[in-house]
């Protein structure tokens, strides 16, 4: 009778297990799969859109460019035709938020698995962070040349970036000789060079945020 008992319960104990897995599963198929947003200029805080692209509500994308990385080379959209990246804006005499990001581009350069996702770092004083001053600064912070771009060059190309494509940064100015941004956004770039995250780049909390987003955002590519 114990026997038949203990058999009895552990019966019962296998079959709760099993209905709990089926549940649980059940639950997981029903819920919506989380996906990004493909943000817009209108979608924006006016404060960081270009006034010309404040009411613009589709098609917006990255603009073509051509700037020169830590290595004297080259470096325009072809090179991250088909990727996802990460972008952000800094310069390598920047005493406050820079030294904060580039630690944290660092630590998401070493969690990046593959070359599938790319960075991209736009230097706001092209003229004081000449290619020979940005390979000094890759080579203190540990660059990877593989997977991240530090870009040099007009500065008025750079900053139309900031603000008409990637709007990261407020729209006063005009990329003349005068004119200074400064931003800690990081921003995630989709394959078709859409805008798909913004987050602050100097919080952890952020960078743990965009990891989980940049992993979304790779499995809407998985086939």
């Amino acid at each position: 009778m114990h026997s038949f008992f203990g058999k009895y319960k552990l019966f019962l104990g296998v079959l709760f297990c099993i209905s709990a897995i089926i549940i649980y599963l059940f639950y997981n198929a029903l819920q919506p799969k989380r996906t990004l947003p493909i943000y817009q200029p209108s979608m924006v805080n006016p404060e960081l859109v270009d006034e010309s692209l404040q009411y613009v509500k589709k098609y917006h994308t990255i603009a073509d460019f051509s700037l020169t990385n830590q290595n004297g080379e080259t470096i325009t959209q072809a090179d991250y035709k088909d990727k996802i990246y990460i972008a952000d804006f800094f310069f390598t005499t920047c005493p406050t938020i820079c030294p904060i990001m580039t630690k944290n581009m660092v630590e998401i350069q070493k969690r990046l698995k593959d070359d599938d996702v790319l960075l991209l770092s736009h230097s706001v004083t092209p003229k004081i962070d000449s290619v020979t001053q940005l390979k000094k600064y890759a080579l203190e912070k540990g660059v990877d040349d593989r997977l991240w771009n530090l870009v040099t060059g007009d500065k008025k190309q750079i900053y139309d970036l900031a603000r008409k494509s990637y709007m990261a940064v407020k729209t006063n100015g005009d990329g003349g000789p005068y004119d200074m941004i400064h931003t800690e956004n990081f921003m995630l770039v989709d394959k078709k060079r859409q805008v798909r995250g913004f987050y602050d780049g100097t919080k952890m909390e952020d960078i743990e945020q965009l990891m989980e987003d940049l992993n979304i955002l790779k499995k809407s590519y998985a086939k």
